[in-house]
């Protein structure tokens, strides 16, 4: 287990965002079908192996409490993530940890897992992601893990973007950040005219203060 390097404020969280260009301004398409004018590309923060680490380090430190706030369920055995936007942070909280590393895939319209990836039945859980909006992804992922046998010990992300205000759902996050979502059908940018752009699309998104 690699020890802990300090806590990360969640200002100084949203500022690492910030200074690698992740943390984007304009009209967004989330996975969640929703649309926000804020965006946090992860990817482009993660690609710093050092950004990587320290956030890895940091998240670790809110699953260990989490964990230790449950009695009985001081342990996990596996860190497990949807692809893709989950798998780095993922790793590295695994690294943080520990403990295995996995990541689940959609298939057939579902999770699943692939790649000879195996949760024993017994085996504790904590299922990661980047940034959590509706919750919805992580929610697949821990239908997943029961339904190999495995129990879920927390949900952990780097920014909770309001899935625990909203969904009642517990979230150990680095950052939690309630930038306003919008149905496509109530955006007041789209009312507005302003471009959608879906961030990952061969379209670039805008870059920070853009539109």
């Amino acid at each position: 287990m690699i020890p802990g390097r300090g806590s990360l404020a969640a200002e100084e969280v949203l500022d690492r965002f910030r200074r690698r260009g992740a943390l984007l301004e304009g009209h967004f398409l989330l996975s969640s079908g929703l649309h926000s004018s804020v965006y946090f590309q992860s990817a482009l923060l993660l690609q710093h192996p050092a950004d990587a680490e320290a956030l890895g380090c940091a998240l670790a430190e809110r699953v260990r409490e989490q964990l230790q706030a449950s009695p009985g369920a001081e342990s996990a055995q596996l860190v497990i993530a949807p692809a893709l936007g989950g798998i780095v942070i993922g790793h590295e909280l695994a690294r943080a940890l520990g403990i295995r590393s996995l990541f689940a895939e959609r298939q057939a319209g579902r999770m699943a897992l692939r790649r000879g990836f195996r949760i024993e039945p017994g085996e504790r859980a904590v299922v990661c992601e980047d940034v959590v909006t509706t919750g919805g992804s992580a929610r697949e992922v821990a239908d997943l893990v029961r339904r190999e046998g495995g129990d879920v010990a927390v949900t952990a992300a780097l920014v909770d973007r309001g899935t625990t205000l909203r969904s009642g759902m517990p979230v150990a996050a680095l950052a939690r950040l309630a930038a306003p979502t919008h149905e496509p059908a109530e955006c007041p940018l789209c009312a507005a005219a302003v471009p959608l752009v879906k961030p990952g699309s061969r379209q670039d998104p805008p870059r920070q203060g853009e539109q």
